[in-house]
């Protein structure tokens, strides 16, 4: 969740200024507070503000670090242990300021040695389970033979998730492992970058190491070293990153979120290249050779939030094609075989999210193939699982998920079409196919011709919204359900919409707009249930294709989208309550890209 950055420049390089610009880049990570630890000749000075980066870099501004070095750690927290405060905020120290520490994840055992550091004489200043850290490499300190062996003697007393940072005052190096958490190493001309992820750093530098779990890494002016927690050498590979630097940046948009909803023709271009015959509405996956889904008799798709959405939508599309198949919360999830041994789906947008990890762990432990459906190369689930596929969408920077779920969806009808073609199932129709080669251009007239704004005029003050659909449009009800919630802080609900007659209907007043959403599956029945809510007084917004003249007359408003394949329906109208969401937040004047209590990855259970 936190986000973590460490800087090792060459001589002249002010790691001040790129760690501060390297946060944030990162602040999707988190905003709670803020900090940065400077090495220098006089001992490590710390600087750390609650509230956002912006307060962080006035401090430094009033008080900047005298003289300027070439070696600092950063972090922006999204807290778990203790609030956001001043004094929670990282890096930590121990109790005579020679270590200073940044974290991401969760120490499963602090309290433990918080109660043992305490009765060997240390004091504690923070309610946060990263502080033992310090204190136990400070504790190691002096009867070690070099500050690698006090660093890696503390971490092997830690038990949980973590990426840590970690500087020793008068030692000319920069300390890092992962266990469970995400950390990248960055390597320049310019000298090295440790952080929680690539946009920290892809101004400066677009080759890069994925870490793993168990690697220790010690940057110097001689460069990086890799070895285990007991000193084997490791080598990783060196990667090139594709994302351009200004992917990472708003450029004229109010919004990271408003600018990645833009980006979606782009995005879906990405994800459909090269991988769809547009004469013979033949589907290529790289990495996948004909028949390499033979052997699947089930799918099981798993994914949180926004993922779980586009998984659900995955699932019912496979079993529409006759491929049995469940979607599940990856934090409920439990691989039950039973006579059957799925393929594994993990749909993770950054590959590191922790509760799909656990999951797709789970699988693997029961013998099943898992494959990860992520956005991210070289990602903890690109790395783990038997097989990956790539969404290609590019780095997204909003909390609030959008191109993402419209390239996860795009992907997830390619990936069904090969798993139907390899197995024998019903084929997708290849006129879906033929369509999908113009999505792009279908959300590029979807973003110049929405009336989504008029209608959040109308509505931003509603009691509560109600999302409702059928087949592949209920995924999409609660799609746009989430991200009004997640941004705007107001009350708003998705539901299969022939469940409403069972409880929701209770809460629909003429205060309560209902969001229809129709795909051209099961139009007439949806009718029905649009007009038991009129019935009680409430406004219904029907989100329908341009062609669809009987719902039209039947919907108070309407939000629509050019005509395409019914299977393809729920990339433009999920496009359309993105925009319906973002302006009642915007007309509610909420922190859109920062939302309250979130972040963008969810690195914790």
């Amino acid at each position: 969740m936190c986000g973590i950055i460490g800087r090792f420049g060459a001589d002249g390089i002010d790691a001040v200024d790129d760690v501060l610009h390297g946060l944030k880049n990162l602040e999707y990570r988190g905003y709670d507070s803020a900090g940065i630890a400077v090495q220098g000749p006089n001992g490590i000075d710390i600087h750390k503000q609650s509230g956002t980066i912006d307060r962080l870099a006035a401090e430094l501004d009033e008080r900047p670090p005298e003289p300027r070095s070439h070696l600092a750690i950063g972090h922006t927290r999204w807290s778990t242990h203790g609030r956001p405060t001043d004094e929670n905020a990282h890096p930590h120290t121990g109790c005579h300021g020679r270590v200073a520490v940044v974290h991401n994840g969760i120490i499963d055992n602090h309290e433990t040695l918080r109660a043992e550091l305490t009765a060997a004489g240390h004091e504690f200043d923070s309610e946060t389970d990263t502080e033992v850290v310090a204190h136990l490499v400070e504790e190691y300190l002096p009867g070690a033979a070099t500050p690698r062996d006090a660093f890696t003697r503390a971490v092997g007393r830690l038990e949980g998730s973590y990426a840590i940072a970690l500087l020793v005052d008068g030692v000319d190096a920069l300390f890092a492992t992962r266990a469970g958490s995400p950390l990248v190493l960055g390597v320049g001309e310019t000298g090295c970058f440790l952080a929680s992820d690539v946009p920290a750093f892809l101004d400066h530098t677009d080759r890069v190491v994925y870490l793993e779990d168990g690697d220790v890494t010690v940057v110097t002016a001689d460069g990086y070293a890799i070895t285990t927690l007991d000193g084997e050498p490791v080598d990783r590979p060196v990667e090139t990153v594709e994302w351009d630097p200004e992917d990472t940046q708003k450029g004229t948009h109010d919004h990271f979120m408003s600018k990645e909803i833009f980006e979606q023709p782009t995005s879906l271009s990405q994800a459909l290249q090269g991988r769809v015959d547009p004469a013979t509405q033949g589907v290529t996956l790289e990495r996948f050779d004909p028949g390499a889904f033979a052997d699947v008799s089930a799918v099981h798709l798993i994914g949180c939030g926004t993922s779980y959405h586009a998984a659900l939508y995955g699932a019912i599309l496979l079993r529409q094609h006759g491929v049995p198949a469940q979607a599940f919360l990856a934090s409920e999830y439990s691989a039950v075989t039973d006579s059957e041994t799925p393929l594994v789906i993990g749909v993770t947008q950054s590959g590191e999210t922790a509760d799909t990890l656990g999951a797709l762990r789970t699988a693997q432990e029961a013998g099943l193939r898992t494959l990860a459906l992520t956005n991210v190369v070289g990602s903890t689930a690109a790395r783990e699982c038997d097989d990956v596929l790539y969404i290609r969408a590019g780095p997204e920077i909003g909390v609030a998920a959008t191109k993402t779920f419209a390239s996860q969806v795009a992907t997830l009808v390619l990936l069904t079409a090969r798993i139907t073609s390899d197995v024998g199932a019903t084929p997708v129709d290849p006129d879906c196919l033929r369509a999908i080669t113009s999505l792009p251009d279908v959300v590029k007239e979807v973003l110049a011709t929405s009336n989504a704004f008029d209608l959040a005029t109308r509505f931003h003050t509603a009691d509560a919204h109600f999302f409702i659909g059928r087949g592949a449009a209920y995924p999409v009800a609660l799609e746009g359900a989430l991200k009004l919630k997640e941004i705007s802080y107001e009350h708003a609900e998705g539901f299969p919409a022939g469940e409403l007659k069972h409880g929701p209907l209770a809460l629909v007043t003429e205060s309560t707009p209902v969001i229809a959403v129709f795909t051209g599956h099961e139009d007439e029945r949806l009718l029905a249930n649009v007009r038991e809510v009129q019935a009680r007084g409430a406004p219904v917004v029907g989100l329908l294709s341009e062609s669809s003249t009987t719902v039209a007359g039947v919907v108070d408003e309407a939000l629509t989208f050019p005509d395409t394949h019914p299977l393809l329906s729920p990339v433009p109208a999920t496009v359309q309550l993105q925009l319906l969401s973002y302006h009642i937040a915007n007309l509610l004047n909420r922190p859109i890209d920062k939302p309250r209590n979130l972040a963008k990855s969810v690195t914790v259970e």
